[in-house]
């Protein structure tokens, strides 16, 4: 009987124990009525799924604690999404240790210390010896758990927005404590101090303080030297000059002033300022130079061997593409990157079938089989700009899905769902292919995120599809890229990051093997008509592969806000050696 009331009460844990998934998600109207008859905690059903690899239990209002069971119960687990519920005042007993997980979302919850037993984990031996991205976001945080470092000393990314913090541990930034550390976000919070041992993360790229109680920038945050973004304003500095500079200029022109000992450094420092700047201003001249043509950019492209990356600059482009994002993401999947790249030459051989091919093992690596990040591509000359990323009911999202005929949301997922079950029976087993495995992240969302063009046309429903309208021929050389995220903006940079380069490495491969292979029926009638443009074409260059052009996209609110800009100065920074970016 009581196991009966078990399967009555969560029909998910037995589906995804019958069907042993790796991925599910527990979410919608019913579930907080279910935790709370389970004594605000999850069902211990739920730790007998040793198979998981993603885990998402949202928008809980009645969930305090995970519940005892987790650590040993799910010992595969890679991603904890636990968001938006009511999780707190600590953690009892404590996450760890989850010797596999990578993701871990705490954001939305009431979390107001992580003391030791009742935190993320053991510090010796780590409690989470691989997580990469840590989200802490929109909690009551007084203080961070001093431990962390060593807890998690593989740390990537570290959101601690929107809590009440007046400092950082000082154990958080000792030489080699978070070596991989690139991206530090405090927003929000009432820091009243930066302690100049900052310097000792090596690998920080994006640091944001933002709306504090800061009062001093410390000199040291200079000597980081992988920085390339930071964000101090809303802070009360008292250098003036300073607060105006962090308000209006670039990271490289507060870094160069803090390195230079800001104002009152006396006359040497005054000269040494103006020589870093001349020198600034001389290094601008040669990298235009070598944009417009220069000998040096010439020696490059002449080269088989190296590959360059030319991004193209907002400012430098006459028709920029924007994404704007409606806030009602936020509670479905909150992060998009995109980007442009010109001059992509798929028509050779089996160049388009590498790049889906590409495309196939980055969801199945590095985005974790869509639970991590989602891919989606576009041919250029279909896409009507501005972009809005919003969400839609399912039965009001209608799309035209990659080979299949128009259709609501609604309609497209209960059909796959249908052909999901016909796989299983007809192969015998658990598992299915193609889009069928990725419809488990949509479970208990009452609205589903999209992508729409000018038109008001959907052109990307993800986790699951994008459009016909938008689809990549062998005679597409400019593209659209978008990926998205429910965990994290790094993760999302980092899948970009990782698609640009392997798409440049695929133009190399193609151009040296010189494939041949007519285009099919279908693709020439696309490309019938069309003038091309030999100073244009990706197949134009002799003596080496055309340079890819990645256009800078912009991200932002529905008033114009800046959200996020890609490729920034902090993207594409960690290249092969064969790699050039001219910026």
């Amino acid at each position: 009987m009581a196991a009966a009331a078990v399967s009555e009460s969560w029909p998910e844990l037995e589906l995804a124990e019958r069907e042993r998934r790796r991925e599910l998600l527990l979410t919608g109207p019913g579930l907080e009525e279910r935790v709370r008859a389970a004594g605000g905690q999850l069902p211990p059903r739920l730790f007998t799924l040793p198979l998981l690899h993603y885990l998402e239990v949202s928008g809980c209002g009645s969930l305090r604690a995970p519940g005892p069971g987790l650590a040993q119960g799910l010992p595969q687990l890679h991603s904890l999404v636990l968001r938006r519920n009511a999780l707190g005042p600590g953690l009892s007993p404590e996450l760890g240790p989850l010797p596999a997980l990578r993701v871990l979302d705490l954001s939305g919850n009431a979390l107001e210390a992580l003391p030791p037993g009742h935190g993320l984990g053991p510090a010796e031996p780590p409690g989470l010896p691989q997580l990469q991205s840590l989200n802490l976001s929109g909690n009551r945080l007084r203080e961070l758990p001093a431990d962390l470092a060593r807890c998690a000393p593989r740390l990537q990314s570290l959101n601690l927005t929107g809590n009440c913090l007046d400092s950082f541990p000082a154990e958080l930034f000792r030489p080699g404590a978070l070596p991989l550390l690139s991206e530090l976000a405090a927003a929000d919070n009432c820091l009243r101090e930066l302690s100049p041992d900052i310097a000792h993360l090596a690998s920080l790229k994006t640091l944001d303080l933002s709306n504090n109680q800061l009062s001093e920038i410390p000199a040291e945050l200079a000597d980081c030297p992988k920085l390339k973004e930071i964000n101090f304003r809303g802070n009360k500095l008292r250098d003036k000059r300073l607060e105006k500079m962090v308000s209006g200029c670039q990271t490289r022109s507060i870094l160069e002033y803090l390195r230079v000992g800001g104002r009152g450094g006396g006359k040497g420092k005054g000269r040494a300022e103006g020589s870093e700047k001349e020198e600034s201003r001389r290094k601008r001249r040669e990298r235009k130079q070598r944009r417009e043509g220069g000998d040096g950019e010439d020696q490059d492209v002449g080269d088989a061997s190296q590959l360059l990356l030319r991004v193209l600059h907002v400012s430098e482009n006459p028709t920029p593409l924007t994404v704007r994002v409606s806030p009602e993401v936020r509670d479905v999947r909150p992060y998009i990157v995109g980007a442009v790249v010109r001059g992509v030459d798929l028509q050779p051989g089996n160049a388009l079938r590498r790049f889906l091919t590409l495309q196939t093992k980055l969801h199945e690596d590095l985005c974790e089989k869509r639970t991590a990040a989602t891919i989606a591509t576009h041919e250029l000359r279909a896409v009507r700009g501005p972009l809005l990323y919003c969400t839609r009911p399912p039965q009001d999202l209608k799309i035209v899905p990659l080979g299949r005929k128009e259709a609501k949301a609604k309609d497209l997922v209960r059909q796959l769902q249908l052909e999901a079950e016909e796989q299983r029976k007809q192969k015998k087993r658990q598992t299915v292919s193609g889009l069928h495995r990725y419809l488990h992240l949509l479970d208990g969302n009452e609205n589903y995120p999209c992508l729409l063009d000018a038109d008001g046309d959907v052109i990307s429903f993800p986790p699951i599809t994008n459009s016909e309208k938008t689809k990549v021929k062998k005679t597409t050389s400019d593209l659209f890229l978008e990926v998205t995220s429910a965990s994290s903006l790094q993760i999302c940079k980092d899948v970009m990051d990782a698609l640009v380069l392997k798409m440049a490495e695929m133009n190399k491969y193609t151009f040296e093997n010189k494939e041949e292979g007519p285009l099919s029926d279908t693709e020439a009638d696309g490309a019938a008509g069309q003038l091309s443009d030999p100073s244009t074409s990706p197949r134009a260059a002799k003596d080496g592969p055309s340079p890819l052009v990645v256009e800078q996209v912009r991200v932002v609110d529905l008033e114009g806000s800046l959200k996020v800009v890609y490729p920034s100065k902090a993207d594409l920074a960690t290249t092969p050696p064969h790699v050039t970016v001219v910026r």
